[in-house]
C-alpha cells in the first residue's frame, strides 16, 4: 500500500510520505503514516465528542443547524477536493482537517473566551481551541498517552485558524524541534497566534478551507433562525462570491485552483479575496455578534467559572467523589497525573466535555450546592 501510494502523480510541492515523522517512533503496518493518522483521530474518544459541541449556535430550536462534526466534514471535503485538484497528498489533507478541533469547548468560540480568561487568570497561561487540538492528540487521548501522530499533521491542526485571513498562504518549513518549540510557545504568546503558519502546503489548504466552510454556512443557518435575512447580504459582496452555501464554496474553490495550480503556495485573486474579507465582517456583525446576547453570554461565563472552581476545589481536597477523578483523572495515565497542575487538568477535563455533558454537570454541582445551604 505504501509503494501504491508513493507512485501517485504527487505535485514536487506536495508533502510526500516518506517525509512524515511522528512524534515517538512506531511500529508501521500496510498503511502509510498520513492514513494511520486518521485512523487514529475518528478513533479517538475525542473525535466523537464532536457530534454534540457547538458551531455557532447552541441549544437552537432546530435540527439543521450544523454541530463542530458537520463544520469538520465540511473541511475535510473541500480541502480534499482542492488538494485533489493541486496533486497535493489527500491523506494529510483529511487527517488535519478531521482534527482541527478537537480541542473545541462548549459552547464554540464564546466557551473558549471564557476558559482562556480563567486559564489566564489561574496558571498565566492562554488557551485555545487549536493550541488544545494539538494537546487532546499528543497527550490526552489513550487515557494520557497520546496518539502519537505525525509532526506534519499536528503542525497543520496547530495552525489551522481560519480566523485569520491571507490572500496568499506560502507554508513555512520546520523540523520536529520547530514544531514543539512552537506549540508550547502559544501557551505564553498569545500575539504569536496570529503568526502561525503551516510547515506544508496540504496545511495550508486546511487553514484555507476552515473558512470557505463556514463562511456561507453560517449565514445559511442564520436565515434558518430568522437572525438575518437573504435581502440583508450586501449586493457587491454576492455578486462576486455568491448569495448561498454552494455557490460560495464553489467560487472560491475554482479560484484556489485557478491561482495555485503548479505554485508552491496557496492563493486567492485579489477580487475575491477582498469578497471573503467583507463577507466574514458581515457575518461577524450580524451573526456572530447576535448568537447571543449580553444575559446569555453572563450566563455562559457563570457556568463556566462555577465548574472551574468546584472542580479546582476537588483537586485541592482530593474530593475523589467529584466526576473529575471518576471520569476524567482516575482513567488517565501516571505520566499525565505527574507531569500536570490542577489548573491544566481542571481546563483539559472542561474543554473535552460536550455541550450536553457540560450542563449536566452544572445543574448536578448548583443542585448539590442548593441541598448544602
Amino acid at each position: 500500500m505504501q509503494n501504491n501510494l508513493e507512485i501517485q502523480n504527487l505535485s514536487k510541492y506536495a508533502c510526500s510520505y516518506k517525509k512524515a515523522q511522528r512524534l515517538k517512533e512506531d511500529e508501521s503496518d500496510i498503511r502509510p503514516d498520513f492514513f494511520r493518522d486518521i485512523d487514529r483521530i475518528i478513533h479517538s474518544l475525542s473525535y466523537t465528542r464532536y457530534i454534540d459541541k457547538t458551531q455557532v449556535f447552541t441549544h437552537a430550536n432546530n435540527d439543521n443547524i450544523t454541530r463542530r462534526i458537520v463544520h469538520v466534514q465540511f473541511v475535510s471535503k473541500i480541502a480534499r477536493t482542492i488538494g485533489r485538484a493541486l496533486n497535493l497528498n489527500e491523506d494529510l489533507i483529511e487527517a488535519a482537517a478531521l482534527g482541527h478541533d478537537l480541542g473545541h469547548v462548549p459552547y464554540g468560540h464564546v466557551g473558549e473566551k471564557f476558559l482562556n480568561e480563567l486559564a489566564y487568570k489561574y496558571n498565566q497561561t492562554y488557551f485555545n481551541h487549536n493550541v488544545q487540538s494539538v494537546r487532546t492528540l499528543m497527550t490526552l487521548e489513550n487515557n494520557g498517552k497520546g496518539c502519537n501522530l505525525t509532526y506534519q499533521v499536528l503542525d497543520a491542526i496547530l495552525c489551522h485558524n481560519g480566523e485569520f485571513v491571507c490572500g496568499i498562504y506560502k507554508p513555512q518549513p520546520k523540523t520536529l524541534e520547530d514544531f514543539i518549540k512552537e506549540y508550547k510557545n502559544c501557551y505564553q504568546n498569545q500575539a504569536r497566534l496570529k503568526k502561525l503558519v503551516p510547515s506544508t502546503l496540504e496545511g495550508c489548504v486546511v487553514r484555507v478551507s476552515d473558512i470557505i466552510a463556514y463562511l456561507g454556512r453560517d449565514i445559511e443557518d442564520a436565515m434558518r433562525l430568522n437572525i438575518i435575512k437573504k435581502e440583508q447580504l450586501p449586493p457587491e459582496i454576492i455578486k462576486i462570491i455568491g448569495d448561498n452555501n454552494k455557490n460560495i464554496i464553489n467560487t472560491i474553490v475554482l479560484d484556489i485552483i485557478k491561482n495555485s495550480t503548479g505554485k508552491p503556495y496557496i492563493a486567492l485573486s485579489e477580487n475575491i479575496y477582498q469578497a471573503i474579507i467583507s463577507l466574514k465582517k458581515f457575518n461577524y456583525e450580524n451573526i456572530y455578534a447576535k448568537a447571543n446576547d449580553q444575559e446569555k453570554l453572563k450566563e455562559i461565563k457563570n457556568k463556566f467559572n462555577t465548574l472551574f472552581k468546584n472542580y479546582l476545589h476537588a483537586l485541592h481536597t482530593k474530593d475523589t467523589t467529584s466526576s473529575i477523578y471518576t471520569i476524567f483523572l482516575n482513567q488517565m495515565s501516571e505520566e499525565y497525573l505527574k507531569n500536570n497542575n490542577d489548573v491544566l487538568k481542571v481546563i483539559d477535563y472542561i474543554a473535552g466535555m460536550t455541550d450536553e455533558f457540560f450542563l449536566q454537570e452544572y445543574a448536578k454541582i448548583t443542585r448539590s450546592h442548593e441541598e448544602i445551604n
